[in-house]
């Protein structure tokens, strides 16, 4: 649990882009935690007008999305966004 709470903590940093990618490829272990973590994520993004999304996410994290029936939330993409100059 206090993983959570430090990531969740460290997901509140201010946002200096209008647009963030999570890439969660070096996650091993998920639980309904990480779920609510990164709900969480999407809805302080959301409130500072940031649009969020996350790549790589593990299967293992998609199957409790669905099985919670907020799969459709998560904003997934396959890449990072390009640098806008």
């Amino acid at each position: 649990m206090g993983t959570v709470v430090a990531l969740y903590e460290a997901g509140m940093l201010p946002y200096k882009k209008n647009e963030l990618v999570v890439d969660l490829s070096k996650v091993e272990a998920v639980d309904s935690a990480a779920v609510a973590l990164l709900l969480s994520w999407l809805r302080h993004a959301q409130n500072s007008g940031v649009k969020l999304s996350f790549m790589n996410v593990p299967d293992s994290l998609l199957s409790l999305a669905r099985l919670y029936g907020v799969a459709e939330w998560l904003p997934t993409t396959s890449r990072a966004p390009t640098a806008q100059p």
